[in-house]
């Protein structure tokens, strides 16, 4: 993979600056709530549940098509992935390398090119009416809900009938096995994480909001900027979901979407709508990526179970 631009080095040092002092916007106060022992139920969630790290998401990464000019440019040899290259004129040059990387980051990214793919030619489904937050309470003892801190909107025998009444439809997995046990029968779908590429889809929200892990578990190949855009949607999707949530968070701020009445679902589906539309050129930029490194090494072979967890 040649780099096909350089960057000097006071150009890639602001975007460097840029991006974190966009990001900074978020790691600032999750790491100040943090400090004191505050948690968000809303807003924390895209740290603690994808377990990236605040500094992380904050080091700049130029993606596949960059090289680095400048002295400073040898700091990022200090990660895994770089190596120095021939710059324009002779000059030393740093830039990722798709060679380092192992079989079994190979298997990944091979894996999920493979889901993009399959999400890209797979229908989006707007019908699941975000129950899949009901279905992780529905039944359960209070003592075991997640959110303690918060009350729920309803009582727990109308959100019993509300899940039974309308059925769940969901298909992500991740979401699917926080369901109670006596939940999961009631979900059209068994969603396993085999079954995962097969199942994935657009209009999903979690879908949607795990471009942001998907772009992360690339890095460094991912370019920061596009890691801090998928941030960005994962973290307006994460305020939906829990505003069409069972929980009430209106003493945050977060007025209700009363998926429980029919304008309620047709404001969900509304937003599930457009959090497709605005993941499509992110989904794109991310399979592209996919695509340069797998086109760069070996293919790799086969390997046994699944790589998702990479």
């Amino acid at each position: 993979m040649t780099p096909r631009t350089f960057h000097a080095e006071a150009d890639w040092r602001a975007r460097a600056a840029a991006h974190e002092s966009r990001v900074r916007a978020w790691t600032d106060p999750h790491q100040a709530r943090a400090a004191r022992g505050e948690r968000h139920p809303v807003h924390d969630f895209l740290f603690t549940y994808y377990a990236h790290r605040p500094a992380w998401l904050r080091r700049w990464h130029p993606g596949p098509d960059i090289g680095l000019l400048g002295p400073s440019a040898r700091e990022f040899l200090r990660h895994q992935g770089y190596r120095e290259i021939a710059g324009p004129g002779g000059a030393t040059a740093v830039a990722v390398d798709p060679a380092a990387l192992p079989p079994e980051r190979r298997a990944f990214v091979a894996w999920l090119e493979t889901l993009l793919r399959g999400m890209q030619a797979r229908p989006a489904f707007f019908g699941c009416h975000g129950l899949h937050e009901w279905a992780m309470v529905y039944r359960q003892d209070s003592a075991e809900v997640r959110h303690q801190a918060w009350p729920l909107r309803l009582p727990a025998p109308e959100i019993a009938r509300l899940v039974e009444a309308n059925g769940v439809t969901c298909s992500h997995f991740d979401a699917f096995r926080f369901f109670t046990p006596p939940a999961r029968p009631l979900n059209r779908l068994q969603p396993t994480r085999e079954s995962t590429p097969a199942l994935e889809q657009r209009g999903c929200l979690h879908a949607n909001m795990d471009l942001y892990k998907w772009s992360f578990k690339l890095s460094p190949f991912t370019p920061a900027e596009l890691t801090a855009d998928c941030f960005a949607l994962a973290r307006e999707i994460r305020e939906v979901d829990m505003r069409a949530s069972p929980y009430d968070f209106r003493a945050l701020g977060y007025a209700p979407i009363t998926i429980e009445t029919a304008a309620g679902r047709a404001e969900y589906e509304a937003h599930q709508r457009t959090f497709c539309a605005q993941g499509e050129p992110l989904r794109a930029l991310l399979l592209a990526v996919c695509t340069q490194l797998l086109e760069s090494v070996s293919a790799p072979g086969q390997s046994a179970g699944n790589p998702a967890a990479a």
